[in-house]
C-alpha cells in the first residue's frame, strides 16, 4: 500500500529527481490546482499530504518535464508581460526576452509621428504572432491601438483568438505567409513588429527544442530568410515615420542592422534585453519623397 508523502517531501523528491526549486513548485500547484502566484501557500502546507489522485498525475508531468517539455505545455499557460496566456505546443512558448520588444514598440508609439497619429488611432502589426503575446500585449497597454496580427499557421491563430477572447481584448486577425496574411493589403501601419523564426536550419541548439514547433523556429541556412522577407516587404506596409521592430538572435543585430540599412531605414538601432544581449533591432521608414524634403 502507497504511503502518501506531505507536500514538503513531494517537493524535495521532485527537486531529487532533476527539476529545479520554481519548477517543482510551480508543478505541484498546477496538479493541486492552486494559481501559479501561490509559491507560500505551499511553505504554508508542507506537512499536508499529497492526495493519491494527484500523485500518478504529478508522476506523469514529472516525466514530460524531465523529457525536456516545457513547463508551459504542461501547465498550459505562460505569464507574459502581465497577462496570464493559455499556451499549448500549437504555439512557441513566450520568452522573457520578447518583453524588450514589446517595451520598445511601446516607446516608439508614444513619439509623435504627423498628421495622420493626431487623426485616427496608431496601428499596429504583428507578424507571426503564435499565442498572440506580443499584439495582446500591446493591446493591454494601449486599448486605443488597432491591432492586427498574422500568422501563417491556423493552429496557432486559433490559440490566439482564444487568448483574446478570454483576456477581453480585440484583434484582428489573418492568416497567411508574413504580409500576404494581411486582412486588407491596402492598410499601413504606424508600428510592425515580429519575433520571426530566426534559428539556422543545423543549429545544434534546435536538439533542445524538439516539443516546440519547428516551423516557427527555423529560417534558411543563416537564420535570416524570414527577416529579410520581412525587412523588404515592411516598407510598403509602413506609414511614414513607421516602425519596423525585430527580434532576432543573440548573434544576429549587426546582420539585421545592415539589412535595414540597405532596405533604407533610418534611425536603425538595436536594443538589449535583461542578460545584455542585442536581442531587437528596428528603424524608423521614411518614404524617399518626404527623406529629402
Amino acid at each position: 500500500m502507497r504511503i502518501a508523502s506531505s507536500l514538503g517531501d513531494t517537493l524535495t523528491r521532485l527537486q531529487n529527481a532533476g527539476l529545479d526549486r520554481l519548477d517543482a513548485q510551480l508543478l505541484l500547484l498546477h496538479v493541486l490546482g492552486q494559481p501559479p502566484t501561490r509559491r507560500g501557500w505551499l511553505l504554508a502546507h508542507d506537512t499536508d499530504l499529497l492526495p493519491d489522485a494527484h500523485a500518478a498525475t504529478l508522476n506523469q508531468l514529472l516525466q514530460r518535464r524531465l523529457a525536456g517539455e516545457p513547463l508551459a505545455y504542461l501547465t498550459g499557460y505562460k505569464e507574459f508581460f502581465g497577462l496570464d496566456l493559455q499556451v499549448d505546443a500549437r504555439v512557441l512558448v513566450p520568452r522573457p526576452d520578447t518583453e524588450t520588444l514589446v517595451h520598445w514598440a511601446l516607446d516608439v508609439l508614444a513619439l509623435p509621428s504627423g498628421a495622420a497619429r493626431a487623426q485616427q488611432p496608431a496601428r499596429v502589426l504583428d507578424l507571426g504572432t503564435g499565442s498572440g503575446a506580443i499584439a495582446l500585449a500591446l493591446k493591454a497597454s494601449l486599448p486605443t491601438l488597432h491591432v492586427v496580427a498574422v500568422d501563417l499557421s491556423a493552429d496557432a491563430l486559433a490559440v490566439a483568438q482564444s487568448n483574446a477572447q478570454r483576456l477581453q481584448l480585440d484583434l484582428r486577425l489573418g492568416q497567411g505567409a508574413w504580409f500576404a496574411g494581411l486582412p486588407d493589403v491596402s492598410t499601413k501601419f504606424d508600428c510592425i513588429v515580429s519575433n520571426p523564426p530566426y534559428i539556422a536550419a543545423q543549429d545544434p541548439h534546435l536538439a533542445t527544442l524538439t516539443h516546440e514547433p519547428v516551423q516557427a523556429l527555423t529560417s534558411g541556412a543563416d537564420g535570416l530568410d524570414d527577416l529579410r522577407h520581412i525587412i523588404a516587404h515592411a516598407p510598403a506596409h509602413l506609414r511614414n515615420n513607421g516602425w519596423l521592430l525585430l527580434e532576432h538572435g543573440y548573434d544576429q543585430a549587426a546582420a539585421v542592422r545592415q539589412l535595414l540599412q540597405a532596405a533604407g531605414f533610418r534611425q536603425v538601432q538595436s536594443r538589449q534585453d535583461l542578460a545584455g544581449i542585442e536581442r531587437c533591432s528596428g528603424g524608423q521608414w521614411r518614404s524617399p519623397s518626404t527623406a529629402s524634403s
